[in-house]
C-alpha cells in the first residue's frame, strides 16, 4: 500500500484523483494491517511531511499518518522511538538540516498523537535534554518559535530544577540575537509573531518556575549593558518586559543603581538600549521602566549617565512620538527626559525643530487619540519654553502653531518643573510607585475618603458585598438614564473592574447625598442607607408608572389587565428606562430594592377587655433594633419617656426611620460610659426577640378600642410575615437623654453569630371576629414610635396569668400561625468607632464570596443542614436564634484555614484581609468600636424556597453579568488615565519628600490617613490605632 500511496502523489494524475485514492487509504486504516505495511506507510509519510515537494505531499503526509497511528498505536510506538527522535534532532532527515522548523512540526505532530502511549516519557527525557543544546546554538526566530508553540504544548519537554535556570537564560540570549531582517508588512507581521511566541514561553515558565525569574532578568541586564562594540542585542527582548511584574520594580532598580560592580558606561549602555526598546510594537511597561531606572539614576546622583543619555537618545524619542502605536509611551519618557533635564537648554533645543511638524501631522492624521494626545504634548512644550524663555526667533512658529490650544497657568507650570528635577528625586520614589501600582493582595477596589464620606464609603462597600444585588445592578438597561442608579451601577462596575487601589466615587457622592447632609460633615451611616434605598426605589418606581402610562398610550386594551409596574417592551421595540437583563416572573412589579432587601411586618393591638384585634401589615427595609432598657442603665434604674430607645421598624424613608440624632455638638463632659458588668453579652438575636416580643398598652399608652369606645389595657405584637433577600438590622447605639440633657452612645459589646435564624410567620386569613374598624397602628408617627418603644410588662402574678389565658383562648379561636425558621447567614457588618454620633469613624467588614454563583458558603451550608439533622431549630421556631458552627468547621477556623481570608475589612482606600474572629472580638479589643449596621442573607436548603423564596432563575444570578459596552468603555478609559496618573503621583510624593518630618517607613507601608483624616477617634480598631484629641468623624 505504501508503494502504490507513493507512485500514487508523484504521479501526474489530477489532484480530485490522487485526494480519492488518499481516502481509500485513509479509510483502510480501519482494517487490520501487518506490522511492516505499517512501519512502510509511516517511513513513507515521515518522507513526505519531511522530504515533501509540495504542499499537497505534506498534507497527504499527515493525514496518512494520523490515521493509521490512531488504530495502530503499537506499531507507531515502535516506529517513533527515542532513537528515532533523538536522529532528527542531532541529525536532521536525509538531506533535510536538523535546523530545519519542518522537524520540529513533525515531532510536533508525532507527540500529540502519542501522548497516551508509557514510552512517550522516554522521548520527553531526550528532548529535555535536546531543547537545552538547541538554545544555546542560538536558532533562528523561525525555528526557536516553532520549538516554542511545542514546549508550550508539551510543558513535559521543559528542562526542570537547575536546567530550567539555564534554560531561560539560554532562551533570553537567544533573543537578544533576533535579527529582524524584514522589508514588507507581512514579513514584520511574522517577525513580531515568532519573537511574541518565544517571549510568551518565558513568561508561562516564570510563572510556573518563579525560581528562575530572577536569573533571567540577571542575564538581560547582563545582554543590554555589554560593552562590546561587535554585539548590538536584538530589540526582541522588549517583548520580555511586559512579563516582568511591576512589584520587582524596587528590588530591581534599587539593586541596579547601587550595585558598586556596575560601572557608569554598562550603566549608559543598558538605559540606552531600553529607550531604544520604546520602538517595540507589543511591549508594555517599558516606559514605566525607563522611568523608573532615570529615577533611580537620580535618587543616586548619577547625573552624568542622566545627561549623556538625555543628550544622545532625545531625539530618537521624539520621532517615537509620529508612531501612534508607541506613541504615548514615548510621550511619557520624552516628558520625564526633558522635564528633568532642568540645568540647560540643550536637550529641548534639540526637538524645538520637528516640534511643528509634529503638531501639523497630528492635527491632520485624523485618528481618534491624536487630539488628546495634541493637549498633552502641547501642554509639555509650554512646560518647556516657560523654564528656557528668551528665544523668540526659535518659538514664534511654535506658538502660532499651538496659539488656539489650551495653556497651562504659571502656577501648573511651576508645579510640573519643580517637582519633576533631578534633584526632587529620593530613595522613597519607588515605594510611591508601588503604592500606586495596584491594588491590595484582596484583589478588591478601596473608595477614597473625600472629606468625612467614609459613612458614606461603608455603606456602599457593604452594599457591593451583597452579590445579588450588585449583579442585578449590573445587569441593568438604564439607556443612559440621569438617575442615582445609573450612578450606583458605574460605581459598582468600577469597584469590581478598575485597576485602580482606590477609587474616588464623586460624582456618586454628590447624586446620592441626602440634601439635609452638609458636606464635609459628618452624618449617620443607617441614615445615608435608609435615604439611599429609599431614593432608588422611588426612582424605579416613577420609571414604572411613566413606562405603564406609555403602554396604556400604545395599547389601552392590552394592558388593562397588567400591573402598572409589569416590564413590556414599549412601541417600536424601545427597551424601558430600568430594565434588567435577568427579570423574575410574576415579581408584581416590585422595584429591585423591594426584590432584595424588602420584607413585611405584621402588626397585631389585641384589646385585653374584649379580645378584638387589629391587624396592619406594612413593609420595611431595615429593622432598627433598641437594646433592653436593663442591658443599657447597668446600675441604675432606665430612663423614662422621650429617652427610651425605640424599637422601631423603618419602611425605606428617612421618615419612617424611628432615630432621629440630634446634629448638635458633643462635649466630652456628657459622654457615659457603660460599667463593665459579668453578666454575659448581648447577642443579635437577642435584641430581635426584643423587637418582636409583646409588649403591654396601659396607663398613659393605653390602646383605645373601637369595639368598647374607651381607652383599654392592650397587647401589641410584632411578627415577620415575609423575610426579606437580605436583613438589614441597625443597632439603636445613639440616644437622647431629655431628663439629663445629654446625648450617649450605648457602648454594649453585642455578640455578632455568623448564622441565625428568623421566626417568619405565614399570614392568616382575616376573620370575622376581628374588628375592621380598630384604628390601625401609625408607626411612622413620633408618637406610635414611643409607644413601640415602652414595654410596660405588669409585674403582678394575676395579671401575668390572665395574659397568658387571653393568649391561649385567642390562639385556639383563631388558630395558631405557621411559623417557618428562616435561615440567615452574615454578609455584612458596618462599625462605627468613637464616642458618640458627631464625631468618630466608620467602617466595615464584608464576607469574602469567591463562589461563582455568590451562594451559600460551604461551612454556612453545613451548619444550617447540622442543625436541621440534630432538630436544633424545632423547639424555638417562634424565636430568632443564632445556629452553632459544626466542630469540624470550628477547628478548621482555628486551624488558620481558608476561613482566616473569608473576611475583608474596608476602611476607606484600605482593603485587608481579616477573620471572623477578628470581628466579633472588635469591640473587646477597641471597647469604642460597635457594630452598628448589619446585612444578613437569606440561605435556603436543598428542597426549601421558604416565603417564596428566589431561585438562581428568579432572583440569585448565578454569575457576574457581562460588563454592558458603556460600562466598559468608562471603565478602560478610566484604567488608561490611571497609568498615566501614577507617574503624576510619583512626582508629587517626591516633590513632597523633603518637607516631611524627618520618618522612615518601610517599603509597601502604608500608613497615612486618606483625606478626611479618617483615623478613628480614641477606637483605633478601624485605622491603625490612634489616639488622637478632638478627631471628628471621617
Amino acid at each position: 500500500m505504501d508503494k502504490i500511496l507513493e507512485g500514487l502523489v508523484s504521479s501526474n494524475h489530477s489532484v480530485p484523483v490522487k485526494k480519492g485514492v488518499v481516502k481509500k487509504v485513509v479509510e483502510a486504516a480501519e482494517k487490520e494491517v501487518t506490522e511492516e505495511q505499517c512501519q512502510a506507510l509511516y517511513t513513507l509519510t515521515a518522507r513526505l511531511i519531511l522530504l515533501g515537494e509540495d504542499a499537497f505531499q505534506k498534507q497527504v503526509g499527515f493525514q496518512v499518518l494520523e490515521a493509521y497511528a490512531r488504530y495502530h498505536r503499537t506499531e507507531f510506538e515502535h516506529f517513533f522511538s527515542k532513537d528515532f527522535v533523538l536522529g532528527l534532532l542531532q541529525q536532521g532527515y536525509g538531506q533535510l538540516d536538523r535546523k530545519d522548523p519542518v522537524i520540529m512540526d513533525y515531532i510536533h505532530c508525532c507527540l500529540r498523537l502519542l501522548i497516551s502511549c508509557p514510552s512517550v516519557l522516554e522521548i520527553f527525557s531526550v528532548i529535555q535534554v535536546e531543547v537545552l543544546r538547541m538554545v544555546c546554538e542560538r536558532p533562528e526566530p523561525a525555528l526557536c518559535a516553532r520549538l516554542s508553540t511545542m514546549l508550550s504544548d508539551f510543558v513535559q519537554c521543559i528542562p526542570r530544577d537547575k536546567s530550567a535556570i539555564l534554560f531561560c537564560q539560554q532562551l533570553v540570549r537567544t533573543i537578544s540575537y533576533f535579527n529582524c531582517t524584514a522589508s514588507q508588512e507581512r514579513e514584520l507581521k511574522e517577525y513580531v509573531r515568532q519573537v511574541t511566541k518565544v517571549s510568551t514561553l518565558l513568561q508561562n515558565i516564570w510563572k510556573t518556575e518563579p525560581a528562575t525569574l530572577l536569573p533571567s532578568l540577571q542575564e538581560v541586564f547582563a545582554i543590554i549593558s555589554s560593552t562590546d562594540p561587535s554585539f548590538e542585542p536584538s530589540i526582541a527582548l522588549a517583548s520580555l518586559v511586559q512579563y516582568i511584574p511591576l512589584q520587582m520594580i524596587t528590588v530591581l532598580i534599587k539593586s541596579l543603581t547601587s550595585d558598586q560592580n556596575v560601572k557608569d558606561a554598562s550603566m549608559t549602555k543598558a538605559l540606552c538600549r531600553m529607550i531604544d526598546w520604546l520602538s517595540w510594537p507589543l511591549a508594555q511597561h517599558v516606559d514605566t521602566w525607563v522611568i523608573a531606572l532615570l529615577k533611580g539614576l537620580a535618587a543616586v546622583q548619577k547625573f552624568t549617565i542622566l545627561i549623556d543619555v538625555t543628550l544622545l537618545k532625545i531625539e530618537l524619542v521624539f520621532n517615537r512620538l509620529w508612531y501612534p502605536i508607541v506613541r504615548q509611551g514615548a510621550l511619557v519618557v520624552l516628558s520625564h527626559m526633558l522635564l528633568s533635564f532642568q540645568h540647560s537648554l540643550e536637550a529641548f533645543h534639540l526637538v524645538v525643530p520637528h516640534v511643528v511638524h509634529l503638531v501639523q501631522s497630528l492635527r491632520t492624521d485624523g485618528l481618534s487619540t491624536s487630539n488628546a494626545f495634541l493637549l498633552q504634548f502641547t501642554e509639555l512644550i509650554h512646560c518647556m519654553m516657560y523654564q528656557y524663555s528668551g528665544f523668540p526667533d526659535l518659538y514664534d512658529h511654535i506658538i502660532e502653531a499651538i496659539k488656539d490650544l489650551p495653556k497651562p497657568g504659571e502656577e501648573k507650570i511651576k508645579l510640573i518643573l519643580n517637582q519633576s528635577a533631578w534633584t526632587s528625586q529620593s530613595n522613597s520614589f519607588a515605594s510611591g510607585l508601588l503604592r500606586h501600582a495596584g491594588k491590595s493582595e484582596t484583589g478588591k477596589t478601596g473608595l477614597v475618603n473625600l472629606g468625612n464620606t467614609c459613612y458614606m464609603n461603608s455603606i456602599i462597600q457593604t452594599l457591593f458585598m451583597a452579590t445579588d444585588f450588585r449583579r442585578h445592578v449590573l445587569s441593568l438597561h438604564l439607556n443612559g438614564a440621569n438617575i442615582v442608579m445609573k450612578k450606583l451601577q458605574l460605581l459598582f462596575a468600577f469597584l469590581a473592574h478598575t485597576q485602580r487601589a482606590a477609587y474616588a466615587p464623586r460624582n456618586f457622592f454628590e447624586a446620592s447625598r441626602p440634601p439635609w447632609f452638609n458636606a464635609g460633615s459628618q452624618q449617620d451611616c443607617s441614615e445615608y442607607l435608609r435615604f439611599l434605598l429609599d431614593r432608588l426605589h422611588e426612582e424605579e418606581k416613577t420609571l414604572q408608572v411613566l413606562e405603564s402610562a406609555k403602554l396604556k398610550v400604545v395599547s389601552p386594551d392590552a394592558t388593562a389587565s397588567k400591573h402598572p409596574g409589569d416590564q413590556t417592551s414599549t412601541e417600536g421595540g424601545e427597551e424601558s428606562p430600568l430594565t434588567p437583563v435577568v427579570t423574575k416572573p410574576g415579581n408584581d412589579g416590585r422595584t429591585l430594592i423591594e426584590r432584595m432587601f424588602g420584607g413585611k411586618l405584621s402588626t397585631g393591638i389585641r384589646c385585653m377587655q374584649c379580645n378584638s384585634v387589629s391587624k396592619k401589615e406594612e413593609p420595611f427595609t431595615d429593622l432598627s433594633l433598641a437594646f433592653c432598657p436593663s442591658a443599657t442603665s447597668h446600675g441604675g434604674p432606665p430612663t423614662e419617656g422621650p429617652s427610651e430607645e425605640p424599637k422601631g421598624v423603618c419602611q425605606g424613608s428617612v421618615n419612617g426611620g424611628s432615630e432621629v440624632l440630634d446634629q448638635g455638638s458633643v462635649k466630652p463632659s456628657s459622654v457615659q460610659f457603660v460599667p463593665q458588668t459579668n453578666e454575659p453579652p448581648l447577642s443579635v438575636p437577642d435584641l430581635v426577640n426584643y423587637f418582636l416580643a409583646p409588649e403591654i398598652l396601659d396607663e398613659e399608652n393605653a390602646y383605645f378600642c373601637e369595639k368598647c369606645s374607651s381607652l383599654q389595657r392592650a397587647e401589641r405584637t410584632m411578627k415577620v410575615v415575609a423575610a426579606p433577600e437580605y436583613l438589614i438590622l441597625t443597632l439603636l447605639r445613639f440616644s437622647y437623654d431629655a431628663k439629663c440633657h445629654i446625648r450617649r452612645k450605648i457602648l454594649d459589646n453585642v455578640t455578632i453569630p455568623p448564622l441565625m435564624r428568623l421566626p417568619v410567620h405565614a399570614p392568616s386569613p382575616p376573620r370575622k371576629s376581628f374588628s375592621s374598624t380598630s384604628s390601625p397602628l401609625q408607626v411612622d408617627s413620633p408618637e406610635s414610635s414611643e409607644n413601640l418603644a415602652k414595654k410596660l410588662k405588669p409585674s403582678q402574678k394575676d395579671e401575668e396569668e390572665e395574659e397568658r389565658i387571653d393568649r391561649e383562648e385567642e390562639m385556639n379561636r383563631e388558630g395558631e400561625m405557621p411559623v417557618q425558621s428562616v435561615p440567615y447567614v452574615l454578609s455584612s457588618v458596618v462599625m462605627h468607632s468613637g464616642i458618640s454620633s458627631e464625631s468618630g469613624h466608620y467602617y466595615s467588614y464584608g464576607h469574602n464570596i469567591n463562589g461563582t454563583d455568590g451562594t451559600q458558603h460551604p461551612a454556612n451550608y453545613f451548619a444550617l443542614e447540622e442543625d436541621l439533622e440534630n432538630g436544633q431549630a424545632e423547639p424555638s421556631l417562634s424565636v430568632c436564634s443564632a445556629l452553632s458552627t459544626p466542630p469540624k468547621q470550628a477547628e478548621a477556623r482555628l486551624s488558620g484555614g481558608q476561613e482566616a481570608r473569608d473576611w475583608l475589612l474596608f476602611n476607606d482606600s484600605r482593603v485587608t484581609f481579616t477573620s471572623f474572629q477578628s470581628v466579633q472580638n472588635i469591640t473587646n479589643r477597641f471597647p469604642k468600636d460597635t457594630a452598628y449596621v448589619l446585612i444578613y442573607r437569606k440561605q435556603e436548603l436543598t428542597g426549601q424556597n421558604i416565603n417564596g423564596g428566589l431561585t438562581a432563575n428568579g432572583m440569585k444570578l448565578n454569575a457576574e453579568p457581562p460588563l454592558q459596552k458603556e460600562l466598559l468603555d468608562a471603565i478602560t478609559k478610566d484604567n488608561t488615565l490611571y497609568l498615566q496618573e501614577q507617574e503624576l503621583n510619583a512626582r508629587t510624593q517626591a516633590l513632597q519628600a523633603p518637607s516631611s518630618s524627618c520618618s522612615f517607613r518601610p517599603n509597601g507601608s502604608d500608613d497615612n490617613d486618606p483625606p478626611g483624616s479618617c483615623g478613628p477617634s480614641g477606637g483605633g480598631g478601624g485605622g491603625g490605632g490612634f489616639n488622637t484629641i478632638s478627631r471628628l468623624v471621617f
